[in-house]
């Protein structure tokens, strides 16, 4: 299955590069040309010069680009050139709502679209072991199958479009609260004297674990918070699940703590560091 990509940033340059590891890569295009010259130079593969032109040559087309806007005006210049038949696969976090409309611009096309968003982390996309969250079409998932299997190691189709986004939207819900839990205890520890590195080591074995505290907790030791995922992004996301749950009249306040802390973060001007960025709040707690 031919397959062009469009997003090369943190996650989708490395998925790109696992795409063309199972030998299913043809074209490459970003925002930013320079990336995708690079990257094609790199594998060997096009770089394409609109979206338009990299559907020319694709059976599937995957995005992982930043927002709803993006996957909406991407979508937009697709249809005007996919094939019938074509897949658009979709692996940027946005609204159910965009998932369900760009589908609905592609089906008039003769073009099955799924939202696919991902959950891994850059060491995810690097190692292809994301967890990938899929909406659409069942036999438009099956299709799909060769592109997922080469980005994940975990696929999942959860029903029609738009539930890939919800299923996501659930776990940047968690992860807002693991994301808080993780930086208030290691403020404490920090606070209580404790040799932060044997900490970690222990506790990665216990009860109270998770992928966020064995991969970034090292990063609240150094108090350096290099992109991984960053502070915006994941205010983004949250915002999507903000909006999400007002449409039941609900607020979470899980979700309303952590958008408040990530708006003071970016108002100092740490919204590009890594959403482990988050001790800095929860250190100053604690007096020195």
């Amino acid at each position: 299955m031919r397959t062009g990509f469009i997003g090369l940033g943190a996650m989708g340059a490395s998925m790109a590069r696992n795409l063309d590891k199972a030998g299913l890569l043809v074209a490459v295009w970003n925002r930013t040309a320079a990336k995708a010259q690079d990257l094609s130079t790199e594998l060997g593969c096009v770089a394409a010069s609109s979206p338009a032109q990299l559907a020319k040559s694709s059976d599937a087309v995957v995005l992982c680009v930043s927002a709803d806007r993006d996957v909406l005006d991407i979508v937009d210049q697709l249809a005007s050139a996919v094939r019938r038949g074509t897949l658009v696969i979709d692996c940027s976090t946005v609204g159910a709502e965009t998932a369900r409309q760009a589908a609905a611009k592609l089906r008039e096309q003769g073009v099955d679209f799924l939202d696919c968003p991902v959950s891994g982390g850059v060491e995810g996309a690097r190692d292809a072991t994301l967890a990938i969250m899929v909406g659409g079409a069942a036999a438009a998932f099956e299709r799909a199958r060769p592109v997922l299997n080469a980005l994940g190691k975990t696929v999942t189709h959860f029903g029609a479009s738009g539930s890939g986004q919800a299923a996501k939207a659930t776990n940047q819900i968690m992860c807002a609260g693991i994301i808080q839990a993780v930086a208030e205890a290691m403020a404490f520890a920090r606070a209580q004297g404790l040799p932060l590195d044997k900490l970690v080591d222990t506790l990665s074995k216990g009860a109270g674990s998770s992928w966020y505290f064995v991969h970034r907790a090292p990063n609240m030791i150094r108090n350096s918070f290099p992109p991984g995922f960053r502070v915006r992004l994941h205010a983004k996301d949250l915002g999507i699940c903000h909006d999400m749950a007002a449409r039941f009249g609900v607020e979470l306040p899980v979700v309303e703590r952590m958008l408040g802390e990530y708006a003071e973060l970016m108002a100092r001007g740490y919204g590009d560091e890594d959403i482990s960025a988050a001790f800095r709040l929860k250190a100053e707690l604690f007096p020195d």
